[in-house]
């Protein structure tokens, strides 16, 4: 038997969200004051140094991600079971899951 402890990502809106889930929103839509939010921002995150294969090439979706699972191991943000992508850009949040070698470990399309 095989358990995915991976944190499911969801596509909807903020319908869908329950209170103890993780928002994933495009640029400044509201966002509830109560809730675990990050934005995916337009571009990259900058990298280590050339070559630094943990960073390298990151997507706005997977660093939004990953920064999102740090805070969460941190306890700088409420724990989450499921996050919740808000999005237009669901292939690039997809894309992330599949291929960020960080996100990839982290989430999974639930």
């Amino acid at each position: 038997m095989f358990i995915d402890a991976r944190v499911p990502v969801i596509f909807g809106d903020l319908s869908d969200a329950g209170p103890d889930d993780a928002l994933l929103i495009d640029g400044d839509m509201d966002a509830p004051e109560d809730r675990v939010v990050v934005r995916l921002s337009a571009g990259r995150s900058p990298a280590h140094v050339q070559g630094c294969v943990c960073c390298v090439p990151r997507s706005a979706a997977g660093s939004a991600l990953a920064g999102l699972f740090l805070a969460r191991g941190r306890g700088t943000v409420s724990y989450f079971k499921r996050v919740v992508a808000i999005t237009e850009d669901r292939p690039a949040v997809v894309e992330a899951i599949e291929n960020d070698m960080l996100a990839s470990g982290w989430f999974r399309v639930g």
